[in-house]
């Protein structure tokens, strides 16, 4: 392996995904896989999880999944106590999972709201409370959280959603400031609209996705594995200096 081969190597580490059965959170368990790195895979349906460890393994990379609501106070600390339990240490967490309730604010339930900061707010401190202790002990850890561009910039309809992004990325930084002197890299990518494929049935038609388009200066959405490979960087040695960060990866739209 070469010099700038090893800065951009996870081999040896172990990362916990949620959000991992489809989408961004199973694009990272591959790339992660692909670089070295074995995968503890967190979602809630069993299924796809097995899909996705198949696919690790037949990478050479070991992979534990753990089938757990992300919603409920209990779920995200089970699936870390499990993931300690089973794997015997987390070097990287990723908050991937994450739900959309895309209502005007006038309509939006409070059950709704309530389910969105549960799983897009307090899952992600639940989870790195837990693992960052046998992080501190090591005094080597990475926490990336996946956030929106929404939780940046205004996008009508969005409200609970982006409230509960914006306040991710606020808790990114909280958390850096307490965590760094343990050399604890804490950061936050906030991608525009992925074309997973429930990105796909939902930006598809022309009348929602043109205005959006129009607006981005590269003239187009996403694609997971975009995401993923930044987030590699920033699970990476390449990265360590980047602590704190919000980063933006949305083709220019928050920039015009």
């Amino acid at each position: 392996m070469t010099e700038w081969q090893q800065r951009f190597s996870i081999e040896g580490r172990r990362a916990l995904v949620t959000g991992a059965s489809r989408g961004i959170g199973a694009e990272i368990c591959r790339v992660f896989a692909d670089a070295g790195a074995d995968i503890v895979a967190v979602a809630r349906d069993r299924e796809a999880l097995a899909r996705v460890a198949q696919d690790v393994r037949g990478k050479g990379r070991e992979c534990l999944t753990v089938a757990a609501d992300l919603a409920s106070q209990q779920g995200p600390v089970e699936a870390a106590e499990t993931a300690l339990d089973q794997a015997g240490q987390v070097d990287i967490l990723v908050n991937c999972a994450g739900i959309a309730r895309v209502a005007p604010a006038l309509e939006l339930s409070l059950e709704a709201w309530e389910e969105t900061m549960a799983v897009n707010l307090r899952a992600p401190f639940l989870l790195a409370r837990r693992l960052a202790p046998q992080m501190m002990a090591r005094r080597w850890g990475k926490i990336i959280n996946i956030s929106s561009q929404t939780g940046v910039i205004a996008l009508r309809d969005h409200a609970a959603y982006a409230t509960s992004k914006g306040a991710l990325n606020a808790l990114t930084k909280s958390l850096m400031a307490e965590w760094a002197e343990y050399n604890i890299q804490v950061n936050a990518i906030c991608p525009t609209v992925v074309m997973t494929p429930m990105g796909r049935e939902i930006w598809s038609p022309e009348e929602k996705s043109g205005p959006f388009l129009a607006a981005t200066p590269l003239g187009r959405f996403g694609e997971p594995v975009e995401i993923a490979d930044l987030a590699l960087y920033l699970a990476s040695p390449a990265a360590e200096l980047i602590n704190g960060a919000i980063i933006m990866i949305e083709g220019g739209y928050s920039s015009v």
